[in-house]
């Protein structure tokens, strides 16, 4: 992709530290590989050595195509935060220790090292660009007067609706947890309740001291106080939502999505995510290979939160009673999953549905198993990345958020688009996938319904408009597409702060 208007004698250099998530992770390191297609881009990527050599077979990939992408690695202090060593992504986080906080804490502690690696630069860095939770950045930023772009890897629907929520201080204004309010202010009537959207938004409830509410309040006023924003998103799927989020960022807003579509190929695909176990992607796709066109519900639920050992013996038997071919990522080994296991091997579960259903234990190359043929719907958890790879496979999706921003994901879902079928949940779980209550939220003959609405007569105008939205998706990356012309803009930007 060459960007034919060169504002600059000084090639623009983007400095991109993704925080050290799965789901934020793996689309900014698309968006750094998508920066450095364009001509006389360099990227460095600030990261750590264990996530280095996770996605270092793609940079390497785009170093032998020519371009220019570097990776500088920080040393992650696990041993200072108390963590195990190599515990260097929130995936990694041992369950049910309560180590999260130390691992925010050791996230924290490489701030010396950016500032160094900032300074060292060669040549020096136009910009940095950081996720937006990483808001000390900020003040690196600030302080070496170089311009900061944050990274939204959710929606701008999403964020609007947490905005809105915040200002109107409506929270302090609900009684119950499960009382539903409108979110003011917003082009739809969009309801929710308090505890589905407590953990994404500032309650006025909190004292100001409380570490909840400084950390909700230092992200909304880091992110305003950016150059601009970059989100993984499109201007055709959320227009009225695109153009409210400029308005609250200055109009400096850059929609390049969806950056999954950057793989385009099976190899580019194949080495998307952290673990690219060969003979592991051929068993999935062998098995999808034997099904019908259309026939395969595929469930995942992410990876940093976990449904309780009742609730995934539920989900297992709405699975088995719907009749349909389904490929189950289970996830993550922790206490939830091995309790579900424990269920398995005494119910019979697995062994009952062989043929019929895949259970897959760990990783899965979910971009190659959506764009499957066979794959007739899924059942998510409504991560943006999920979300929008499903959108871009014109897959109809049937909906269970677990924890944050995903409740509100599920409304754009479901409520603003029509490509989706809710389960129903009101209630977030741990963010750290340890349910402190063995229970069921959601019955199995609700989970067969929902299924069979968007995959059955019932789901023609769901499917239709998943199709419609798919199709606009992979016009926007393409060349003269929205989201390309976005990324051009971006680095025209870039280039000239980079002007000697």
């Amino acid at each position: 992709m060459a960007i034919t208007a060169n504002q600059s004698r000084q090639q623009p250099h983007f400095m991109v530290f993704p925080i050290m998530l799965p789901g934020h992770m793996i689309p900014l390191i698309d968006v750094a590989r998508m920066l450095a297609r364009c001509d006389g881009v360099i990227v460095t990527v600030l990261t750590t050595p264990v996530n280095a050599k996770r996605f270092r077979p793609a940079l390497d990939r785009e170093r032998r195509c020519g371009f220019k992408i570097r990776e500088h690695e920080l040393r992650f202090p696990c041993v200072e935060a108390g963590l195990p060593e190599g515990c260097e992504n929130a995936d990694l986080i041992p369950k049910g220790q309560n180590l999260a906080a130390n691992f925010m804490a050791a996230v924290g502690m490489l701030r010396p090292q950016v500032e160094e690696a900032v300074k060292q630069s060669k040549p020096p860095p136009s910009c940095i660009v950081s996720d937006m939770l990483l808001t000390w950045t900020a003040e690196v930023a600030a302080g070496l007067n170089i311009p900061r772009l944050v990274f939204n890897g959710s929606c701008c629907f999403s964020d609007v609706c947490e905005a809105r929520i915040s200002d109107s201080e409506i929270l302090g204004e609900v009684g119950s947890e499960s009382e539903q309010f409108t979110v003011p202010e917003v082009p739809h009537n969009i309801q929710v309740c308090k505890s589905q959207v407590k953990l994404c938004t500032t309650d006025p409830n909190l004292l100001d001291d409380d570490p909840r509410k400084q950390w909700s309040v230092k992200i909304r006023q880091t992110s305003k106080s950016a150059y601009g924003v970059i989100v993984n998103s499109f201007d055709e799927l959320e227009p009225d939502y695109v153009k409210e989020y400029r308005k609250m960022h200055h109009g400096r807003v850059w929609c390049v999505g969806p950056v999954s579509l950057c793989n385009q190929n099976y190899q580019d695909q194949s080495l998307r995510g952290y673990n690219n176990n060969y003979s592991d992607q051929q068993e999935c796709l062998k098995w999808l290979d034997l099904q019908a066109p259309g026939s395969v519900v595929y469930v995942s639920l992410g990876s940093m939160a976990a449904l309780s050992p009742r609730q995934m013996a539920e989900l297992a038997m709405g699975l088995e009673s719907n009749k349909r071919p389904f490929l189950w990522v289970l996830g993550k080994r922790g206490k939830n999953i091995d309790a579900f296991e424990d269920w398995n091997v005494s119910s019979g579960f697995e062994q009952r549905n062989r043929g019929r259903g895949l259970l897959v234990r760990g990783w899965a190359p979910q971009v190659l198993i959506l764009s499957h043929t066979s794959i007739g719907g899924f059942l998510t958890h409504c991560g943006w990345n999920s979300t929008l790879e499903a959108i871009s496979a014109k897959v109809p999706m049937v909906t269970l958020p677990l924890i944050a921003e995903q409740f509100l994901n599920e409304k754009l879902v479901v409520e603003v688009l029509g490509i989706g079928v809710s389960l129903g949940l009101k209630m977030s779980i741990d963010w750290d996938g340890e349910d402190k209550d063995d229970v069921v939220m959601v019955k199995n003959e609700e989970i067969n319904e929902a299924i069979d609405k968007i995959m059955d007569e019932r789901g023609i105008e769901i499917r239709r408009k998943v199709r419609e939205l798919g199709e606009m998706a992979k016009k926007a990356v393409q060349k003269g597409g929205s989201s390309q012309l976005n990324l051009i803009s971006l680095v025209q930007n870039v280039s000239s702060f980079a002007q000697p």
